[in-house]
């Protein structure tokens, strides 16, 4: 009997810690996004020009899109405290509560110097209004073969950087910001 009582009290404290110890973390992430938010770039540079800002939405992603009359060679994006405007300094003031600054290794004019990419209005390159994470797309200039812009984002969220071809002879670059972590 007493051995029964032993075998009972062993297989009770077994089932007991069965339910106090904790599971295996099972939470998948946002739309199985596992982006980060430092820093990407690729330091080629490119004579193809900027020539068209677009944005667009997803189910779990905003999308900014350049387009350039030739193939990216390389960029830098990146969360900063102010988006700069190139050449002067001056700071180009976005909506929203983080900032990603676009530094595309590409100029917005052509070998004349004449614009390739010339917005009507800078501070509004498209309208974003009742995006999910993006509050604002703003030029900050191009300098030296370098096209910059800023974007203000809800909050530091995880972004990805790739390059498309096409159409024709230009290419794309492109940033997905996450609509959550």
């Amino acid at each position: 009997m007493r051995k029964f009582q032993v075998w009972l009290a062993a297989l009770i404290a077994a089932a007991g810690l069965g339910f106090m110890a904790p599971g295996a973390a099972s939470a998948a992430p946002y739309c199985g996004i596992v982006w980060g938010s430092l820093a990407k770039s690729s330091s080629a540079l490119t004579q193809a020009p900027v020539v068209n800002v677009r944005t667009g939405q997803q189910p779990c992603f905003d999308r900014l899109v350049v387009d350039l009359n030739g193939t990216v060679a390389g960029y830098s994006i990146r969360y900063v405290p102010q988006i700069l405007q190139d050449g002067s300094g001056l700071p180009v003031e976005l909506r929203g509560n983080a900032f990603l600054q676009v530094t595309v290794n590409a100029p917005a004019y052509n070998s004349s110097g004449s614009a390739t990419y010339n917005p009507a209005n800078k501070t509004e390159l498209t309208d974003v209004a009742g995006y999910k994470t993006f509050r604002q797309v703003a030029y900050a200039g191009s300098f030296e073969g370098y096209t910059s812009l800023g974007l203000g984002v809800r909050a530091r969220l995880p972004f990805r950087v790739f390059t498309l071809a096409g159409p024709g002879t230009g290419s794309r670059l492109v940033i997905d910001v996450a609509n959550m972590w």
